[in-house]
């Protein structure tokens, strides 16, 4: 790779940083999409001393938490409500396209991670989602609960549900995120 394409690569990703989400920071202000990206991949490096995840790959599960979302640096963030079958595709196609534009090796490793996200079939992806979808919902339950949406009430008790089944130790936090929700839903009444 060469001193541009790093740079490059470093500069579209760097639209994360001015790419907002749908959620709040406890302080008022949009959350970027690189700070869930940077949080998700601290939630695996906290992760990676638990006995559970011991055998399974923390830093793969990490690379895949940093790449996850960089498709948002073409289309901007699109709420998992609101975002369609077209609007995935679209995303994933210039994500892909970004990446096989990429030198050897970065190329073939990222193609590898990204197939890998996309299959869902091994500990590292199921874990790398799971904290995506827990990181969400942590982030709604820390922020003023005026920013929330009436659907995200629900919302905020069923999103990651499922992806978190094959871990008892991702199921247990899941349980104690839903004692936080249902805590700050009871204090705004």
């Amino acid at each position: 790779m060469t001193p541009q394409e790093f740079l490059d690569i470093l500069s579209r990703a760097a639209m994360l940083k001015t790419t907002f989400r749908h959620c709040y920071t406890e302080e008022g202000r949009r959350e970027s999409v690189a700070e869930h990206s940077w949080r998700i991949a601290l939630m695996a490096m906290l992760l990676s001393g638990e006995t559970e995840f011991q055998s399974i790959d923390m830093n793969k599960v990490i690379r895949m938490c940093l790449i996850h979302d960089l498709g948002e640096a073409f289309t901007g963030d699109i709420p998992t409500f609101e975002k369609t079958d077209a609007d995935i595709k679209k995303e994933d196609a210039l994500f892909f396209d970004w990446v096989g534009a990429f030198p050897e090796p970065q190329k073939r490793e990222w193609l590898a991670l990204l197939h890998e996200m996309e299959r869902m079939e091994t500990k590292e992806a199921k874990t790398y989602k799971a904290l995506d979808k827990l990181e969400a919902v942590i982030s709604h339950d820390e922020s003023d609960i005026a920013t929330w949406l009436p659907l995200e009430y629900d919302l905020q008790l069923t999103y990651g549900k499922e992806e978190v089944q094959f871990s008892q130790y991702l199921t247990a936090l899941r349980k104690n995120i839903d004692e936080w929700t249902r805590e700050k839903i009871k204090g705004s009444d």
